[in-house]
């Protein structure tokens, strides 16, 4: 091991003293602590990397190095080493800079304490306990009792807590699920310790997927009850083989049956990244999980599904661990990943990508699943008061502001090779859209994104300007003057300036925001970009980004906000590529004016079924004669062909 230690960064270690092979490091801050744990295929390529241009790399790697006062590593012989090590080091220094997946909801389990003398099942949160067999998660917890009702009539397994068994033995008398066959009574000796625990066995090997094997033995002594003319007994056997039918039946088949696989896909932004799994047994899915997860640096799918996968797996047991796990990038250590869940397993485990079929169509069932998870973690997130408020004041304290800006509008710019510029226009007050005020722009100019934004400003706040002069900034109960519009009672177009203008870009979309209100005379609205690579904010004329912590909420309603910007330029500009792809289709036909090219898309739609309509169907357009029809006809048919 070798240490190199000092202040700032000069702890940097001498050029050649790090060796160029597999190895885990550690950055440590001025009292020692670990505050980052990596591994790298070649620790010289890696280490170095942090000290060729520290402005480049992402905010909170930069954070960590401004922190860190030492490195030190660990040279190891191959991948699969650095990654036992790697998880090791961050699980017993807990390194405040590192990835940790977190649940984005406390989860049920179905759990079966194995370790005690009278098994017992039950539902389960939090952390899991040595001795117990897990199954699920579940979304609810209703969930796993309707399945636990069904099947306690065929396996009746105690249910109760340790007070309740404990008093039923005590008095002689078992408790209700005693009286109607849903517990064997084990606390009053209806069955011994062993034929109890030979129940909870089978319990737990029908949860796992053993299915076919208690069916078929209930059908055959259901049978055999017949023939014995003991129809009572044939009777109660049916119920309980159509008890374990709806129990599967809670359970959708998506897969066959000899599939045992976990399912993982993510969905990501800058900032957050959200992971979710569904749990294949059987063919059948048996649960579902899902964690969000705070981005320290900047990293592929691949990597961020690796480090899933080490966090999820590394102390799972070799029962609970699947023969396949599908997902939706691979890491970069492939093989090493691969054989360390081998390892885990004590059997082969296969980490690939599934390309086409069945596993392929619920992979991307699982994509959607993380996208709504990100989706909603963020509208959580959003919608809390007390985070709101402390984001707004984030960002006034960032950009040095007299008061939190209550009003924030943000401007994007989207184009195609400089054409069909557009832009967009969103408004955020109190920290949530008002998207009933949101505008969009058909921008004239074709200088580039910095003459766009002066242009769209302009635009924006020289009708600001306009209605302040006709309304003369009166009080509101003066309709005319109101900027309230009294005849749809809604409020004018650009009646209100925003507190803070937020451009998407760096300082020269910054600076052009505010030329443009310099240009008009306004000096009480403030700007700042948002640049999309690092996240950084950029004011006006300053050499230097303002970074904000990227776990702070300021940062982040800037990126919402931003984001949205960006989504409605980007809706904007497709609709009107769209259009303009298919006048340019009926450009070609001649004759064929403004008024009737739209006619005919109105009436049918698309170029493509136009392309598709007979003479006589073209001729049922207002305005369109035999003549111009068969023209029509030729021309796009002649454009295809």
């Amino acid at each position: 091991m070798v240490r190199s230690a000092g202040s700032s960064l000069s702890f940097r270690p001498r050029p050649g003293s790090i060796p160029d092979s597999p190895g885990v490091y550690r950055f440590r801050d001025g009292h020692g602590r670990v505050i980052y744990v990596g591994k790298a295929k070649s620790l010289r390529q890696r280490l170095n990397s942090y000290f060729t241009d520290i402005s480049a790399l992402h905010p909170r790697t930069q954070s960590m190095l401004n922190t860190a006062t030492g490195v030190d590593w660990t040279v190891v012989g191959t991948e699969v080493e650095a990654l036992q090590l790697e998880y090791s080091w961050i699980k017993e220094f807990d390194p405040r800079f590192n990835v940790k997946y977190r649940d984005d909801k406390s989860y049920p389990y179905l759990a079966v304490t194995m370790g005690e003398d009278f098994p017992r099942v039950q539902v389960m949160r939090g952390a899991k306990r040595k001795g117990t067999r897990y199954f699920g998660p579940y979304s609810h917890a209703w969930a796993i009792r309707e399945t636990v009702d069904l099947l306690l009539r065929v396996f009746p397994v105690r249910t109760c807590s340790a007070g309740v068994f404990k008093r039923a033995g005590q008095i002689g008398r078992p408790c209700l699920l005693g009286y109607i066959d849903k517990c064997s009574a084990p606390c009053v000796g209806r069955v011994t310790p062993e034929e109890h625990r030979a129940l909870a066995e089978d319990f737990c090997d029908f949860m796992a997927g053993n299915t076919s094997r208690f069916i078929r033995r209930l059908e055959k002594e259901m049978r055999e009850a017949a023939s014995e003319q003991e129809y009572e007994r044939a009777a109660r056997l049916r119920d309980d083989i159509q008890a374990l039918q709806r129990a599967l039946e809670k359970q959708a088949v998506v897969l066959g049956e000899a599939t045992d696989a976990d399912v993982i896909a993510l969905a990501e932004d800058p900032l957050e990244a959200a992971v979710q799994v569904f749990y294949v047994r059987g063919g059948r899915i048996r649960g579902q999980r899902g964690w969000v997860v705070d981005k320290v640096e900047e990293a592929s799918p691949g990597e961020l599904v690796e480090q899933f996968l080490l966090q999820m797996y590394a102390e799972a047991s070799p029962e609970s661990m699947p023969r396949e796990v599908l997902v939706a990038a691979l890491p970069p250590d492939a093989e090493a990943v691969t054989e360390l869940l081998s390892e885990q397993r004590r059997a082969r485990v296969e980490v690939r990508v599934p390309q086409r079929g069945d596993k392929k169509a619920l992979m991307e069932t699982v994509e959607r699943n993380a996208k709504e998870s990100l989706a909603q973690h963020k509208i959580r997130r959003a919608g809390d008061l007390t985070t709101r408020s402390k984001a707004l004041q984030e960002i006034a304290d960032a950009l040095d502001l007299d008061q939190a800006p209550l009003r924030v509008e943000c401007y994007d710019v989207s184009h195609l090779q400089g054409e069909n510029v557009v832009a967009s226009m969103v408004v955020f007050e109190d920290g949530l859209a008002r998207k009933s005020e949101y505008r969009r722009f058909a921008v004239k100019t074709k200088e580039g994104d910095v003459a766009s934004i002066h242009e769209v400003i302009m635009r924006r706040f020289r009708r600001y300007l306009e209605e302040r002069s006709a309304t003369g900034e009166l009080a509101p109960d003066d309709d005319a003057h109101s900027p309230i519009d009294p005849e749809t009672g809604k409020p004018r177009k650009f009646a209100y300036p925003p507190n803070l203008v937020v451009v998407d870009g760096a300082g020269p979309q910054a600076a052009a925001a505010q030329r443009a209100l310099d240009e008009l005379g306004i000096d009480d609205v403030a700007v700042c970009g948002l640049a999309k690579r690092l996240e950084e904010v950029w004011l006006p004329g300053d050499d230097q980004p303002v970074i904000m912590p990227r776990s702070s909420e300021g940062l982040y309603l800037l990126q919402r906000v931003r984001d949205e910007a960006h989504r409605f330029a980007i809706t904007y500009h497709r609709s009107k590529r769209s259009k303009t792809v298919k006048e340019s289709a009926l450009d070609s036909v001649p004759g064929l004016g403004p008024a009737r090219r739209q006619a005919l898309l109105r009436h049918f739609g698309s170029v493509k079924k136009l392309r598709e309509a007979t003479v006589a169907e073209i001729c049922q357009v207002p305005g369109i004669g035999p003549s111009t029809a068969e023209v029509i006809a030729s021309t796009l048919k002649g454009e295809s062909s």
